[in-house]
Formats: structure tokens, C-alpha cells, sequence
């Protein structure tokens, strides 16, 4: 992962959800449907970020599901700051913080969030969204076998493999920018080239002059990455309510 993932803009907006905690982790909630629920598996700017909150109380609305952002971080945040100014992002070692939050660590949190939203929480239905980072983990809850979710789609996604592609079972919508080194064209084709013979709905949805970040901290003052924002927004609205009512 490079300067890609902790760059871009931070928006204003004043989140309506509440704190509260799954499987004993710090969750910010959204909604009130007691059937329909969304996971989003967050970027390295982790579960405070307002963006994310935004998108979450708009999903909650516009989709009709109850929304949950989960601290997948252990109370780790990566300054916002980092956004803004590109010294402090310089400074900022991505390579170490991914050290500390490698899949083996945090995998086994992201599906007992999963879980407790299916069996605890007793949801009929679950979608799991997931932004860079969150990329290569909404793959595994969605591999065949698990059922812990009913639909995916992830945006920019990172540090996701072939294998977490070939083994995917429930429908899949990728959000692909233009530009993106995590996201590579390889990866790209190989989706494309694999996701249709799996037997499930595919949406792949390629978002031009866009790169990698652009859906979580795009800049709204930009015209482009303004219309790729509100895109990438009403695509995930349309795709969660298509799954999971």
C-alpha cells in the first residue's frame, strides 16, 4: 500500500448515528431496520473518519438497512490530518501500521462482527462493504462455505488475492477506479476474467479519470471526483437494497 491510502480529502457533515459496540468492539451505527444490516470494513483511516460516517447514514437512508462501522483497529486512529497535509502523510509509515493489522490479526475480528450481526443480532440479511484495506476481507466473508453475508462490493480495493477472488460465493460489485496500484490491472482482468463463471451476480462498475481512494476521500469541491462520489454512492445504495430486501 502507498501514499494513495492515507491521501485525499476530509468532508463535512455531521454524523447521525450513535456508538456502541459488537462483539466487544467500538461500532458506530446507523439505521434502524431490524432485518437488513451492512458491514463496512474500514479504510486505514479507521471508524472515526466523518467520511465514512457520512456514507453510512446515507446508506441507512437511501438503502434502508441498519449500518455498523466497526473499529477493526483495536483504538488505533491514523490522523485525519494525514488527509490534508502531505508532510504528515509523508511521515506516516504505512508499511509499520499494516504490520500491526495484518490479516491474521484482524480477520478473526472482521468475522465475529459478521457473525454477531447474523446470530446474535439476528439480521435476515447482511451485506459487507469494504474500502481499500476492507478490500481483501469482504472477499473472505463472502468465500463459499461461511455464510455470514448475502451480497459484497468493495471500492478501490487492496491486498486482495487471486485465491480470495476464486473462492467468493455470494454476489460481487467492485468499484474499479482508473488509476489504482493496488487495485492493478492484473487483478482487474483476473476478476473480470473469473468472478463471471462462478455462478453469481457480478456488477463491475470502472469509474474513469478516478484513482484509487476516490469513493472515501474523494474531493466534493472537484466536479469529477464530485459525480465519481455521488456514482459510487448511489451504486452501493442500489446493490445493497437490490440483496437484501
Amino acid at each position: 500500500m502507498g501514499d494513495c491510502c492515507k491521501t485525499g480529502f476530509r468532508w463535512t457533515g455531521n454524523p447521525e448515528g450513535k456508538e456502541t459496540k459488537i462483539a466487544g468492539l467500538d461500532t458506530y451505527v446507523s439505521g434502524s431496520n431490524k432485518d437488513a444490516a451492512i458491514l463496512i470494513v474500514h479504510d486505514i483511516f479507521g471508524w472515526t473518519l466523518t467520511n465514512l460516517r457520512v456514507l453510512a447514514d446515507h446508506y441507512a437512508k437511501e438503502a434502508d438497512a441498519t449500518v455498523y462501522l466497526v473499529d477493526f483497529f483495536g483504538g488505533e486512529i491514523v490522523p485525519p490530518e494525514n488527509l490534508e497535509d502531505p508532510e504528515k502523510a509523508k511521515h506516516f509509515d504505512v508499511g509499520a501500521f499494516l504490520g500491526r493489522h495484518d490479516k491474521d490479526k484482524r480477520g478473526p475480528e472482521i468475522f465475529a462482527a459478521a457473525k454477531a450481526l447474523k446470530n446474535e443480532l439476528g439480521y435476515k440479511k447482511v451485506g459487507a462493504i469494504g474500502f481499500c484495506y476492507g478490500g481483501w476481507a469482504v472477499f473472505q466473508l463472502g468465500a463459499k462455505g461461511n455464510n455470514l453475508v448475502d451480497c459484497i462490493s468493495t471500492a478501490h480495493p487492496s491486498l486482495l488475492l487471486t485465491s480470495e477472488i476464486d473462492a467468493v460465493s455470494v454476489p460481487v460489485q467492485i468499484l474499479s477506479p482508473e488509476n489504482d496500484p493496488l487495485y492493478t490491472e492484473d487483478l482487474k482482468a483476473y476478476s473480470n476474467k473469473v468472478i463471471p463463471t462462478l455462478g453469481i451476480e457480478y456488477d463491475y462498475q470502472y469509474f474513469p479519470g478516478l484513482a484509487h481512494g476516490f469513493a472515501t476521500r474523494g474531493d466534493p469541491n472537484n466536479a469529477v471526483q464530485k459525480k465519481g462520489l455521488e456514482r459510487a454512492k448511489n451504486a452501493v445504495v442500489y446493490w445493497f437494497a437490490q440483496h437484501l430486501h
